[in-house]
């Protein structure tokens, strides 16, 4: 149902810290749009939220909001009837593409994680200004949503940031970046996060592309346009997923049941997950990001530049890995094309919030191996002590168990509210509880611990080191004109 645009009630907490609303609008107008590095000028005015049907899980429950920002971005707000006074800003994940932003896209994701406006927090999301990669666009895009909030209702008590999977990536920039800012957030929780990076977090998916190519010749097919595969597609190809799914399943027969596949298809299929490690389940949209987002990613954000590598690799697995390593295209990454994506959407580690991660250990897209990653950069920028992951035995990555998200946010918010770090092992304890209003389970492994992201991701040549950006590189980069992907 549609709720009247009425202003929600603050808690008295809530209320003795917020401003008034004149003043925040005003700081509002200013920053938005021209946060960080993103610095194209703002599009449009911001829209002040007005209210809009909430999800059918929260419309008893909660006042919903819609807006665009200043960038032309969508957003979605929730603010419970019995509001706690604390707010989740929500970083999505993806990326998805396309030129405009996508008004479902934010409003989806309220339905997804409605449990946490259940809980009592209230909610914003962004859509993001337009589709593509862009982390840092991204990350400005999410700080908007923020301060529209703040605008409308006032200063939260505490505001904590959500990242799933690419918004895992995005949310950590977001910390890293306005994280040091005085109230602005109090703590992070990444599920599923997509944490190794843009410079390193993709090269399974360059191996693919690679290796795809060498057993299957039909993604170019000879009688085609010729390109080198790190574009992943040519620009100005018309290829649909539907398209992309027939060569699939024409070389692997991976659609069908083993018995119906070829002698070669099978061992083409083989071939290609034993040697990339990818999950047979998920093949598919491995494929699908290794070609239309790579091409968004080279054509459209780095005006044709390579940012991928794989001299150096070896790879193994296959019924004939000298056959392989000797015919595999290879190329390497232009340097500034690298440093630009680098910049964009790797991180330093340099945070200085409280940040709880979720992650399912048989996670087939976002392979668990990133929070070794993460927890390596983290250590590496010497915040190791900001950090405590927890794992599950679930096999999802779009989604996790409605338990576990409401046992997280609490875990998070009490870390935040008593300065007390959990275990593993106590937030694990702590899952029943909300399982007894959500029966969605709590799968918790509190003695897993991932292995390198090296065991599963071939390194590069000098790859091995984490950060993969530190802060003095950052920083550095950060002088240079035109550095990283414009919004």
């Amino acid at each position: 149902m549609t709720t009247p645009d009425a202003p929600t009630q603050l808690t008295s907490a809530a209320r003795r810290r917020s401003r008034p609303a004149v003043v925040a609008a005003a700081l509002a107008a200013v920053f938005l749009g021209t946060l960080g590095n993103v610095s194209a000028a703002p599009a449009q005015a911001a829209e002040r939220p007005v209210a809009a049907d909430c999800p059918p899980e929260l419309a008893d429950n909660a006042t919903c909001y819609t807006g665009q920002d200043a960038n032309g971005a969508h957003y979605t707000m929730a603010v419970p009837h019995d509001w706690n006074g604390s707010l989740v800003v929500h970083a999505h994940g993806g990326p998805d593409l396309g030129d405009a932003s996508d008004p479902a896209r934010s409003t989806e994701d309220l339905q997804r994680w409605a449990v946490m406006v259940d809980q009592g927090y209230a909610w914003a999301g962004s859509a993001y200004r337009r589709g593509g990669y862009g982390a840092r666009m991204a990350a400005t895009d999410t700080e908007n949503v923020r301060r529209l909030f703040t605008a409308r209702f006032g200063r939260p008590e505490r505001t904590y940031l959500h990242g799933q999977s690419w918004g895992g990536d995005v949310a950590a920039k977001v910390a890293e970046t306005y994280g040091t800012r005085r109230g602005a957030y109090d703590g992070v929780l990444l599920t599923n996060g997509v944490l190794g990076g843009g410079s390193r977090g993709y090269d399974y998916r360059v191996d693919l592309r690679v290796v795809y190519q060498y057993y299957c010749h039909n993604h170019p097919r000879p009688t085609e346009p010729q390109y080198p595969l790190w574009q992943g597609l040519r620009p100005g190809s018309t290829m649909t997923n539907a398209g992309l799914r027939a060569r699939l399943e024409e070389c692997t027969g991976y659609a069908s049941e083993p018995a119906d596949r070829t002698a070669l298809q099978q061992r083409n299929l083989d071939d290609i997950l034993a040697v990339t490690r990818i999950p047979e389940r998920t093949l598919e949209s491995h494929l699908r990001f290794a070609t239309f987002t790579f091409r968004d990613i080279v054509t459209n954000r780095l005006d044709g530049r390579n940012p991928w590598s794989n001299r150096g690799v070896r790879y193994s697995g296959s019924h004939d890995d000298k056959a392989l390593n000797a015919g595999v295209e290879r190329f390497s990454a232009d340097p500034t094309a690298r440093r630009d994506l680098s910049y964009d959407s790797d991180l330093t580690g340099r945070v200085s919030l409280p940040v709880l991660t979720l992650h399912a250990i048989d996670d087939p897209t976002a392979f668990v191996e990133h929070e070794a990653a993460y927890r390596a950069t983290l250590r590496g920028a010497g915040r190791g002590g900001n950090l405590v992951q927890t794992f599950t035995k679930e096999t999802e990555h779009s989604s996790l168990s409605d338990s576990e998200y409401a046992n997280s946010i609490s875990a998070l918010d009490t870390w935040v509210r008593t300065g007390r770090r959990p275990s593993p092992r106590s937030v694990a304890a702590s899952c029943e509880a909300f399982d007894a209003t959500y029966g969605s389970g709590c799968f918790y492994d509190p003695g897993f611990r991932p292995s390198p992201y090296a065991s599963r991701v071939r390194p590069r040549p000098g790859g091995l080191g984490w950060p993969a950006m530190t802060a003095a590189q950052e920083r550095a980069w950060g002088r240079i004109d035109g550095v990283g992907i414009a919004p």
